[in-house]
């Protein structure tokens, strides 16, 4: 119990309110979604990758030739890039989650005001209802009856009954009612210190591309350090000079590292989430844009996505002997006893009033029960789903129903009952039917038939009547909407995977039976996602492989969804999906030319660790290749439109492209090594023939990587081959290029040149398409 029992009236004074926050026992705000700038540096900056750079920039400095530094400088640019993109995500992410932010309602001085969770001071008095999740713990100091989700900290997602004088845990959701409780214990304290996340029970899997990335460096890392050692050993052995064999050696680990391949990846997402966040859609974590882009099932609640959520009372038909004006006057005095402020009870309230009436026994609207209570005058009334009021809801009845739901109503019941008891009230009598309209959203239609052209399959789960449900389903033109199911007629243990085969609409479902519809959809091999915005959606949101909610919606789904829509606007949901595909195909379409440099590198490392001769290259000739054939037309390319569905196909474009165009490599260096022998060529001649039919063969890849080709792609492709022909030209001396405008050097490489993409497309049709890209790769 707490020490001190403030007024429920009044609340804390301001001065009461000063002592406490002077003492520190005032809670402590939501933790960012983003990383702070400080651990932005440190996550870029401090890389193993980066560490291996600035060993291998030492060793060069012993050499005395300072260009062969240059490498360095696009390391340092590339961390640039990373830590400016992300820093620019972050301000965005940062401003659209203040907006989102939902706010407590706090009492003090007798005025209730809406304060950030962060104000809370201990024994603050605070209005909570249904949706809320509550920021600290509390004492419940007055209510008319409160149903609570604990599943974050019993693991069960069972709704409790609560009661005046009972306490609640920080990070509970309400389910049904309304209450005034104290804050007990605030901050470090309380059961939940990380409100914004503890929601989350299971966290949701890493991005599937990250994690293929992550791998491939792993890799890397037990073999870049080793290789390079047995390199500079055996050069040594062979009897070279340290100068040169620092630098082959520094050449073959700059050309293993692939540098740009994580930095693409965390800035292509963070400029996803850049993007999104000026479309007003708060991205709460970056896998979830590959995860959504992954997406064919999308499961919609009808309120708020096909309809507006604008919920209208149409009008109330007496049943039976029932006279009209008595019906809405016990329909209005219901609603006011239960307190519920859910769309249903606003738009009776603003159509019938709110009338004073002194209730004894309570029992607000609950999404698993389905139906609400109340007992005033000794007598018990009801209203809600009739499915889950009557055990058998009477054959007259059920006809009425069933033609209002055809024409789109949200159909409820009103009875009396002799008792409140759950799941159903005892002895329901029906005393009329209330009729509620919802619109169809402006551009519900344009919206789906959007979804549907992009092979994602729409599946509208409800709580309202199926019929009703369906029919509104079909008006917006959702493919399907005549295979609809009563969930409340299923049984206890339904086949749920029958189901999800069978149907598209399902209505009155509860939140359990929303939760293993998605497990069925998942086990039957698709990526769902799930949008809601109330606690009825919980369950399912944190099943879903991505989840979305409205802004609107209540404080417990904004919490644990991927995306939050902050203008609760379903159609920036076409901006999402379109973002994740063009981010992830992207990505997965420009990672083969990073993976070029590696595949050669390794290669070319042990093949040399057994020759006589030096590593090909120095680190300032891979230069020209690695800016001009990956870096800069991967930054252009991965910005490109591609909004075709994900087809998982990183390890076939790695296997089709990048792995052809790697043997193409060491097959012309080996060649160009035995005509230097041949001829008698000097290091600096063959490196630079090397430099030359590596350029060629990683500008045929990248015109492959480019395709469908369009005039900005074709621009971009000339652009970097006119480039890398200038530097021969103008700008050989500073890159160790020798002149190669000798007739008897002409000899040698026109004919390899002309060579290069008949020998690449071979290559690149036998090895890549019919043997490599066939294999499964894990």
């Amino acid at each position: 119990m707490p020490q001190y029992e403030p007024s429920l009236e009044t609340g804390l004074t301001p001065e009461e309110v000063k002592q406490r926050v002077a003492a520190g026992q005032q809670n402590d705000p939501l933790p960012p979604l983003t990383r702070s700038i400080k651990q932005i540096f440190r996550d870029n900056l401090v890389t193993l990758f980066n560490l291996i750079n600035v060993l291998l920039g030492a060793l060069v400095l012993v050499t005395g030739s300072y260009k062969n530094l240059l490498f360095l400088g696009v390391v340092v640019v590339n961390t640039a890039i990373g830590i400016f993109q992300e820093i620019r995500s972050k301000r965005q992410v940062d401003k659209l989650a203040l907006l989102s932010e939902s706010k407590s309602r706090i009492r003090r001085a007798g005025k209730i005001a809406a304060h950030p969770q962060e104000d809370i001071v201990q024994d603050d008095i605070l209005e909570i209802g249904r949706g809320d999740q509550l920021p600290v713990d509390a004492l419940i100091r007055q209510t008319a009856g409160l149903e609570v989700d604990e599943s974050q900290i019993t693991g069960e997602s069972t709704p409790i009954i609560k009661t005046t004088g009972e306490t609640l845990t920080s990070g509970s959701v309400i389910l049904a009612g309304r209450a005034a409780v104290q804050a007990t214990t605030v901050g470090h304290g309380s059961f939940v210190k990380q409100l914004a996340h503890s929601a989350k029970q299971k966290r949701r899997t890493a991005s599937q591309l990250l994690t293929i990335i992550n791998r491939i460096i792993k890799a890397l890392t037990f073999a870049i350090i080793p290789l390079g050692v047995a390199l500079f050993v055996s050069s040594m052995m062979r009897g070279q000079d340290l100068n040169r064999a620092i630098l082959g050696t520094v050449a073959s680990m700059v050309g293993m590292i692939p540098e740009g391949l994580v930095l693409l990846t965390s800035v292509a997402l963070a400029a996803g989430a850049l993007t999104l966040g000026r479309r007003h859609v708060l991205v709460r974590e970056l896998p979830a844009i590959e995860a959504l882009a992954r997406v064919d099932v999308l499961c919609l609640d009808k309120t708020g996505t096909i309809t507006s959520g604008q919920l209208q009372l149409d009008r109330v038909e007496p049943w039976a002997e029932t006279n009209l004006e008595a019906t809405q006057t016990i329909l209005a005095q219901l609603v006011a006893a239960t307190g519920d402020d859910n769309e249903t009870a606003q738009a009776i309230q603003q159509a019938l009033g709110t009338p004073t009436v002194t209730a004894t026994t309570v029992l607000p609207f609950s999404s698993g029960r389905k139906w609400s209570g109340a007992i005033w005058d000794k007598q018990a009334y009801v209203m809600g789903a009739p499915e889950f009021i009557f055990d058998q809801v009477p054959a007259d009845l059920q006809a009425r129903i069933h033609t209002l739901a055809g024409q789109g109503y949200r159909v409820l019941v009103l009875a009396a009952a002799k008792a409140l008891t759950t799941p159903r009230p005892t002895a329901p009598r029906a005393l009329g039917l209330i009729l509620i309209t919802d619109e169809l959203r402006p551009r519900a239609k344009d919206t789906f038939s959007f979804f549907a052209n992009q092979d994602v399959a729409l599946k509208v789960i409800s709580g309202d009547n199926p019929v009703t449900v369906a029919s509104i389903a079909q008006r917006a033109e959702i493919a399907g909407a005549e295979r609809l199911v009563d969930m409340s007629q299923v049984g206890e243990t339904p086949d749920y995977g029958q189901l999800v085969r069978d149907y598209t609409v399902f209505g009155r479902v509860t939140p359990q039976q929303k939760e293993q519809l998605i497990k069925a959809y998942q086990a039957a091999g698709h990526t769902v996602a799930m949008t809601g915005d109330g606690v009825n959606d919980l369950l399912a949101l944190r099943q879903a492989d991505c989840s979305i909610a409205m802004a609107s919606g209540s404080e417990a789904t904004k919490s644990l969804a991927d995306f939050v829509l902050v203008d609760s606007n379903f159609d920036a949901m076409i901006n999402v999906l379109n973002e994740g595909r063009r981010v992830i195909n992207n990505v997965e379409r420009v990672a083969s030319l990073f993976l070029i440099k590696t595949m050669y590198s390794v290669v070319l490392t042990l093949i040399f660790i057994f020759m006589s001769r030096s590593y090909p290259f120095e680190p300032i000739q891979l230069t020209p290749i690695s800016s001009l054939m990956v870096g800069i037309p991967t930054f252009f390319l991965a910005l490109q439109p591609n909004y075709a569905r994900i087809a998982d196909r990183f390890m076939k474009q790695v296997m089709e492209i990048a792995a052809p165009a790697a043997v193409c490599v060491v097959g012309y260096i080996l060649v160009v090594m035995a005509l230097g022998t041949q001829f008698q060529l000097s290091f600096a001649t063959t490196s630079t023939l090397s430099v030359l039919m590596t350029g060629l063969i990683s500008l045929n890849a990248l015109l492959m990587v480019a395709r469908p080709l369009n005039r900005f792609k074709i621009g971009l492709v000339v652009a970097m081959a006119a480039l890398f022909a200038i530097i021969f030209l103008f700008f050989g001396p500073i890159f160790s290029l020798v002149n190669l405008l000798n007739w008897r050097l002409a000899l040698i490489y026109l004919p390899l040149m002309v060579s290069v993409e008949p020998i690449f497309l071979l290559v690149q049709d036998i090895l890549g398409r019919r043997i490599l890209s066939r294999i499964r790769w894990r």
